[in-house]
């Protein structure tokens, strides 16, 4: 058997949304979970920026129903043929931030929750634009960003929910020493709460955005 892999266009949904006082030099983009929509993250989005941001929410381009069926999520990436879906994520976010206006930005932050978390890494160390700062809630640092001695890694801010089953203990402190060994400015914000947003964590990231 020969495994062919074949390149084809597809197209993603973004989301963009200005809010209040909006100054487009400041733009921060929004990876989402496993299973979840550009919508769901929106509205994090927009309960955490401050005034004065562009919002931009990526859809991963993997569709699917949820178990009901009565809406539409969707996912980054699977173990499949998985340096091809590397690319061609990083190009799609590369082409998301600049369809939102990336490329006049001075201030590009990207935020990613769960599964959405390593692509918010990858987009904010290997994208066309270099970020300004990264958020990750509940997700770790890819083994691809990691291994990439090249990479400039922007100020990071990490959430760890005291009852999140996934992302706590060795991921953490993994994450934690890698940004040391790198000298990387760092935070972590740890909160009362399982793999999700709390208002505790939406405040901390919010003030952390006051200070790019």
């Amino acid at each position: 058997m020969k495994i062919v892999n074949i390149e084809t266009p597809t197209h993603g949904r973004i989301l963009i949304e200005d809010a209040a006082d909006c100054v487009s030099h400041r733009l921060l983009a929004g990876c989402h979970g496993y299973g979840q929509a550009a919508d769901t993250m929106l509205d994090e989005l927009r309960r955490i920026a401050p005034s004065g941001w562009r919002l931009v929410s990526v859809q991963g381009l993997h569709r699917f129903y949820n178990r009901t069926q009565d809406s539409v999520v969707a996912s980054w990436m699977t173990r499949q043929d998985r340096e091809s879906a590397l690319a061609d994520n990083i190009e799609y976010m590369t082409r998301a931030v600049a369809a939102a206006g990336g490329d006049t930005a001075a201030t590009i932050v990207f935020l990613g929750f769960s599964q959405g978390a390593s692509m918010a890494a990858r987009a904010a160390t290997r994208g066309a634009k270099r970020a300004n700062g990264l958020i990750l809630l509940g997700g770790d640092i890819p083994p691809d960003v990691r291994d990439d001695a090249s990479a400039v890694i922007p100020p990071v801010l990490i959430g760890v929910g005291s009852q999140d089953s996934w992302y706590n203990g060795a991921r953490v402190d993994a994450d934690i020493a890698f940004l040391k060994a790198r000298s990387v400015p760092h935070e972590v914000v740890r909160y009362d709460g399982g793999h999700e947003f709390t208002d505790e964590f939406r405040r901390a990231a919010a003030e952390w955005l006051q200070r790019r």
